[in-house]
């Protein structure tokens, strides 16, 4: 049976202050990210180099690709919260994920070969899929380590973040090395070994988990495997709809009108005023996380192929191949994890820490300030120096620390248990959403390729001047209503579910609120 001792990880013992559990998923995440990035670093160059697809082409095709990847975990997460469970949803989707990864090995003649391509879109199918059952999900079991309200939950999912960026890092590193140096193949299977390591870990190191994840009632085989063909059915459809991107397009539209308004029908109709008020909080980050990704995720599409094409990649007598790049932002990540978590920490006991609302604002003030500061790089002559890429990723990914780790922990926080993994599934629709449309933009960004090199640079950099001052303007409105925001929140009345006594630390000690009780520690 459950002691209280559970949700801090202390029956198991700590490492670095943290349940061991969550070093068990920091791992899992890493090598999944390791798999996703690396061929996620070369995709865009395998679409319009290997499968000659045009840029315009090529960027939609992406951004459905992404826009799927983030859909799934809605599917995925409510089969976890109603049937499967959190963990046995991640182990079938580290398998799916597997699978397709080293599906991608398999690359044809390239050009427009109907049959090869059919081997292609159902790779990308089954990486979707598996993404759906494992991404939301993973991210919940890290949050089921810990009481709603204790204060280690913001640093434990930064922590997190970090496995995250070093696979990223790792992943774009080596794969994109692979691939550009000695070919696709070599790339795409070194991904697919980062998946099955990643399986390998989550597997073998279930006791650590401290039982957290599982079915929450007992589940007959018959109906299992029935949930397992349900995730089979929908590898189908992503292989039809990767192919038919518009179709995608009415998805996240008709769907997430649906989703959004589910969720504000079951907080108005069956919540209690403050779980209420802080799923229209949550809805708030959501909405205002779709802005951000459709533009931090221009890296992987129209800002890698701009470094491709415009970028002097030469650094200290090496041409740096472009895909290479893509490890620069969880480079940074890795590095500046540490100093964010620490930060927050130390402004939270000054009473300084700004809310989650104020961060919004802030990375998005800095994505917008990436692309201008690109935009002013490259002004002065037609092959932008590489300094000025290795500064848009850094505001890039400060600004992905201000909203990414942040964003993860709010969705946890401000869910009610019995919706946590539909509000976390309903964050990556958010992302999902934001892809789609940063594919859109990518593809914006090649519609005058045709016109010559100059003026195909001149169209990028004019999309992303408007786009920076976009996102620069939007943040400062954020920051502006983000105390509105942080009422909605009610962090001076948020309890635990396991400890109903307990009162609320964290943010709300940044309030001036001194709780009567504590979680023990």
């Amino acid at each position: 049976m459950a002691t209280a001792e559970l949700p801090h990880g202390d029956s198991a013992g700590t490492f670095l202050g943290h349940p061991k559990g969550l070093f068990v998923l920091f791992f899992a995440e890493m090598w999944e990210r390791f798999s996703y990035y690396g061929m996620r670093a070369l995709l865009i160059f395998y679409l319009t180099k290997h499968w000659l697809f045009s840029d315009g082409e090529a960027g939609v095709i992406y951004g459905a690709y992404t826009a799927l990847v983030y859909i799934t975990p809605v599917l995925g997460g409510y089969l976890a919260d109603k049937y499967l469970g959190q963990r046995k949803a991640v182990t079938y989707g580290a398998v799916l994920l597997t699978f397709g990864h080293f599906l991608m090995g398999f690359e044809g003649n390239g050009g427009q070969d109907a049959a090869a391509l059919s081997v292609f879109w159902l790779a990308l199918a089954f990486i979707i899929v598996g993404s759906g059952f494992l991404k939301a999900n993973i991210s919940v079991i890290v949050g089921q380590l810990y009481p709603r309200t204790d204060v280690r939950r913001d640093g434990a999912y930064t922590i997190f973040y970090m496995g995250i960026n070093l696979g990223a890092f790792l992943g774009s590193l080596l794969c994109g090395y692979l691939g550009e140096t000695y070919g696709w193949a070599y790339g795409f299977g070194a991904a697919g070994v980062g998946m099955l390591l990643g399986l390998i870990v989550f597997v073998g190191f279930k006791p650590l988990l401290l039982g957290r994840g599982e079915p929450p009632k007992p589940l007959d085989k018959g109906t299992e495997w029935g949930l397992y063909a349900v995730g089979v059915a929908a590898v189908g459809a992503c292989w039809w709809m990767v192919q038919n991107q518009s179709v995608v397009g009415y998805l996240l539209g008709g769907f997430g009108l649906l989703l959004v308004g589910y969720v504000l029908f079951t907080a108005v109709v069956k919540l209690e005023p403050h779980d209420r008020d802080r799923i229209f909080a949550a809805m708030f980050l959501i909405i205002g996380s779709i802005l951000f990704w459709a533009l931090f995720e221009q890296a992987g599409s129209s800002l890698n192929l701009y470094t491709d094409r415009h970028v002097d990649r030469e650094i200290f007598g090496f041409e740096v191949p472009a895909s290479v790049f893509q490890s620069v932002n969880a480079a940074y990540i890795v590095l500046l994890a540490p100093v964010f978590a620490a930060v927050w920490t130390w402004l939270g006991k000054k009473g300084l820490e700004p809310s989650a609302p104020a961060k919004f604002g802030l990375a998005l003030i800095q994505l917008g300030a990436g692309f201008l500061v690109l935009v002013a790089g490259a002004a002065n002559g037609v092959a932008t120096p590489v300094l000025f890429i290795f500064l848009i990723y850094l505001l890039h990914t400060t600004g992905e620390l201000c909203l990414s780790p942040v964003g993860l922990s709010a969705m946890n926080r401000l869910a009610p248990a019995h919706m946590a993994s539909l509000i976390m599934g309903t964050w990556f629709f958010a992302s999902a959403t934001g892809n789609f449309a940063a594919g859109l933009i990518a593809a914006a960004t090649g519609s005058e390729k045709a016109s010559g090199e100059g003026a195909g640079q001149q169209v990028v950099l004019d999309v992303y001047s408007q786009i920076g001052l976009i996102a620069v303007a939007v943040g400062v409105g954020v920051l502006v209503i983000s105390p509105l925001i942080r009422k909605l929140m009610h962090l001076d009345t948020l309890k635990d579910d396991e400890l109903a006594g307990d009162a609320e630390l964290g943010e709300a000690q940044a309030a001036g609120i001194h709780p009567a009780t504590r979680p023990a520690e």
